[in-house]
């Protein structure tokens, strides 16, 4: 055997038993007699087993156990007593002695526990080398990887964890706190303890003050052994920041924050985006139905400093004046008919986020009032009432109406217009940026294929003509569902034109450039596509490219009108 065992002991027939006893069993046997003897030992060799006597002549063999200790020696040590109830061997054992032998000294019984200590010492050994191996590879890994506790305190983390979530040894035994500054792994951390479920938190922006704003992927384990037994979560962070903007730089931001364009008026939409996300001032997005205003609203708010707050929304034109009072101040018990509890509204909901109002257009001038009074003075009465309520909300608006028109006619209030127009996003509808269609279809591909759990490729070159030269007046809206009619009817891994919706097919021969070449063709344009339309309105103002309202207004202006046969 290749155990090194050194007895200390100042009785030398002792030291002799004792090195005849364990030799014989292949053991390399050293023997000092008093106490630096032994020391100076330890100091020059390394000892798998140690049998020290309690009472020395100069020291004791506690003083050993402690230098063991001390020198953070991994080896059992094992007391020899004269007196086995002596007050000094129990301490030895509450100190960390492995055993203690009493004397005179049984072969048998020396062999046995310096057996069993040896069989310890290669379990913690095997154990040591496993859980160094486990620091090497958690040290060298470059994601951050933070261990907790079912409580939620901190056990461990690795060095990438310092860096990316700025944390140090002061954080060890005490509760997760929110490293990150938008707060979504404690979050997602929160929901696997609870859970005892993986979470994955896809490529989230992550700001910390005096360090650059990362993009990061986060990662949530349950920590279960094989027992089953729960002990807590590990959290994984992966930062992708070098790979978000390489991607970007190869898309040349062809897509934003699940915005999708490259055209130059979607780039200037971009960078106002950027320029708004961690500004509290309100915003009016503008443009046609289907273009897209809810993406620009959640891009402002996800991209932002309130990304960890709520984003609230609510379709101003859904519901009437009263309910919608209701839905946004919120109201008390016995406010109205129905009203039997309590209710908190959308802006309190909102506080410390955003509040996200479709359709402002068509809110009631009550409503307009109390809603100038909050984005004025941050402050509302719930329904029923008079307290003040205080909220710290960003206000986004959005609409597909021309506000100004509404001011004329005593609609709408000018004041709150100015209000919430302190920047305006216009969007432009898809015939202002036919650029962006091809991204578009591919995007809705991808979206409608695993939705319907199809391999559709492509769409075909006259598919492609159609749509390109469409003026789409329900815009991103009316392509997708035009795409999603194509997907239940195509069978095969191309869309062609007989899976399109059939006011599409014909839009070839009828191209909206054409109605623009001059005045004077316009009548017979229209006149044919009504022709060919069986005078359908709605089906011919499709096949020019313009809405419903504009076709009635052109045969007004026209005088056109079906020809009795």
């Amino acid at each position: 055997m290749d155990s090194r065992i050194l007895v200390v002991d100042d009785e030398e027939s002792i030291r002799f038993t004792f090195e005849n006893f364990l030799s014989e069993e292949g053991y390399k046997v050293f023997t000092a007699k008093n106490y630096n003897e032994a020391v100076s030992m330890l100091s020059q060799g390394e000892f798998d087993l140690v049998f020290a006597d309690i009472i020395l002549e100069d020291m004791t063999g506690v003083d050993i156990l402690r230098q063991v200790r001390e020198k953070k020696l991994n080896c059992p040590v094992i007391m020899i007593t004269g007196e086995p109830n002596l007050e000094t061997a129990s301490d030895a054992l509450r100190l960390g002695a492995f055993d203690y032998i009493p004397k005179p000294v049984r072969q048998d019984t020396l062999l046995r526990i310096a057996k069993n200590a040896l069989q310890h010492k290669s379990l913690i050994d095997e154990k040591e080398r496993y859980r160094q191996n486990l620091e090497a590879i958690f040290k060298s890994v470059k994601d951050a990887i933070i261990t907790v506790d079912k409580n939620l305190s901190v056990i461990a983390f690795n060095n990438s964890a310092q860096d990316i979530c700025n944390m140090s040894s002061n954080d060890i035994g005490k509760p997760f706190r929110c490293f990150i500054c938008n707060g979504r792994c404690h979050d997602i951390i929160n929901e696997t303890l609870r859970k005892k479920e993986a979470v994955e938190v896809h490529r989230f922006e992550c700001k910390m003050e005096g360090k650059p704003d990362r993009f990061i992927t986060a990662n949530t384990y349950p920590l279960i052994d094989d027992k089953g037994v729960f002990s807590g979560a590990v959290l994984i962070l992966k930062d992708e920041t070098k790979l978000v903007n390489l991607e970007r730089d190869l898309k040349e931001n062809q897509q934003f924050h699940n915005i999708i364009g490259k055209s130059d008026k979607m780039q200037k939409i971009y960078s106002l985006i950027e320029s708004l996300k961690d500004v509290i001032s309100t915003v009016l997005i503008t443009g046609e139905s289907g273009t897209g205003k809810e993406l620009i609203a959640e891009a402002i708010h996800y991209m932002g400093v309130r990304s960890c707050k709520p984003l609230i929304k609510v379709n101003c034109s859904a519901l009437p004046e009263e309910l919608l009072e209701s839905e946004l101040f919120g109201h008390v018990k016995g406010a109205f008919t129905g009203a039997v509890r309590d209710k908190e509204g959308r802006f309190k909901k909102a506080d410390g986020g955003t509040i996200f109002l479709d359709e402002i257009g068509d809110i009631s001038p009550k409503i307009q009032l109390k809603l100038l009074r909050v984005i004025q003075e941050k402050v509302f009465e719930c329904v029923g009432d008079s307290t003040p309520i205080s909220v710290d909300v960003r206000v986004i608006a959005a609409t597909n109406k021309d506000i100004k028109d509404k001011i004329k006619s005593g609609e709408f209030r000018e004041d709150l217009y100015y209000r919430l127009k302190v920047v305006e996003i216009k969007l432009p509808p898809i015939r202002e940026r036919r650029e962006d269609i091809p991204l578009l279809v591919n995007h809705f591909l991808d979206k409608l294929n695993k939705k319907l759990n199809k391999n559709i490729k492509n769409i075909s070159a006259d598919v492609n003509e159609i749509f390109m030269n469409y003026s789409w007046p329900g815009n991103i809206r009316e392509l997708e569902h035009t795409l999603e009619h194509a997907f239940i009817l195509c069978q095969q891994d191309v869309i062609t034109v007989e899976h399109l919706p059939s006011e599409f097919k014909d839009i070839v021969e009828i191209k909206p450039a054409s109605i623009k070449e001059s005045g004077e063709n316009e009548y017979d344009t229209i006149f044919k596509a009504l022709e060919k339309s069986a005078w359908n309105k709605a089906k011919a103002a499709r096949l020019l490219g313009m809405s419903r309202r504009t076709i009635y207004r052109k045969m007004e202006e026209y005088k056109i009108e079906k020809k009795d046969v």
